[in-house]
């Protein structure tokens, strides 16, 4: 996916030059979102956003999706599998390459059944056959096919909502109290950001794994192909690496062999360790990947009680072994 340009950041003459071609966009949008969807019988969760690039989705999917199966459940997850070339209903399988899938299904699942699929309510027929209790949708907001139990507003503190217009003058899918009126709570990840009255708000912030205790006083390049790179490469210096080395790269990038052995030979001559994202691993090739360190990345709730109550209220603990 190519970086967002600059003016969706700044209210200026460029964003209200393509104003009118906003309206047109929100206009269309919500006639879409107003179409019936199909009811599945079990629970619905959406962490959807409505700006264009990473928010955070699939990290609190992740998340959520471990919480979910501890209390029994089992989880699918379901995503249209941006970057991949599969088309129709497809569950991830043992395999399946990002080319085929995307980086986002792969990384999900690692911790749970994964469906890729345009048709979220196909997905969603497919994953209840195949025995899922609860149905976790990465991104799928402004999609009708599937009703939503659970709708969650996903939000980076950091870029919040740009100028605050709607593509193509600004990163808006749709306008932000419309997005946020079919939501059930925000979760916003990083800084506080302005939010319509009267929506709950849970409060997260982004922790790296603890392998990166390991790189203390260590020379790294660190390269990522994320939505914001500096997100992975900030905690990097703030835990105590040496970093020599930041190569961003594009949303989804993908990496040429050429692309890979340039940075390993960079890092060879720099004297430093390869350090990326877990998104950005399942896009290397095996034996590349072995080459890398990798650090992962999770969240850390301001508030896990409120979070606790809000899963209770849709897909509260099962017994487990010995069940009735």
């Amino acid at each position: 996916m190519p970086r967002a340009p600059a003016f969706w950041f700044r209210d200026g003459w460029l964003a209200k030059l393509l104003s009118p071609l906003s309206a047109i966009g929100a206009a269309v949008t919500a006639r879409r979102v107003a179409r019936p969807g199909w009811r599945a019988p079990v629970p619905v969760i959406c962490c959807g956003n409505v700006t264009v690039g990473g928010a955070g989705k699939t990290t609190l999917v992740l998340d959520l999706a471990r919480r979910l199966t501890e209390r029994g459940q089992a989880v699918h997850i379901l995503l249209r599998g941006y970057g991949g070339a599969s088309r129709g209903t497809h569950r991830v399988a043992t395999g399946d390459t990002a080319a085929e899938v995307g980086d986002e299904a792969l990384l999900l699942a690692e911790v749970a059944p994964t469906w890729t699929g345009a048709d979220r309510a196909d997905s969603a027929r497919a994953a209840g056959a195949a025995g899922a209790t609860v149905l976790l949708m990465d991104d799928g907001l402004q999609n009708p096919s599937l009703c939503k139990d659970l709708s969650l507003l996903v939000v980076d503190g950091d870029t919040g909502f740009g100028n605050g217009r709607v593509l193509p003058a600004g990163p808006l899918r749709e306008p932000v109290a419309v997005g946020a009126a079919r939501c059930q709570a925000a979760v916003v990840i990083g800084a506080s950001v302005p939010l319509p009255p009267g929506l709950p708000v849970l409060r997260a912030s982004l922790v790296q794994g603890p392998e990166i205790a390991a790189l203390r006083g260590k020379r790294v390049l660190a390269f990522a192909g994320i939505a914001n790179p500096g997100k992975f490469f900030a905690p990097l210096a703030a835990a105590g690496a040496e970093v020599v080395a930041q190569v961003p790269f594009p949303d989804h990038f993908a990496y040429a062999r050429q692309d890979l052995e340039a940075l390993l030979t960079r890092a060879a001559q720099l004297d430093a360790i390869p350090v990326t994202t877990p998104k950005d691993a399942v896009r290397l090739p095996a034996d590349i990947r072995a080459r890398v360190t990798v650090i992962g990345v999770g969240l850390a709730w301001s508030d896990e009680a409120a979070l606790t109550a809000l899963l209770d209220g849709i897909a509260r603990p099962r017994q487990t072994g010995m069940d009735k």
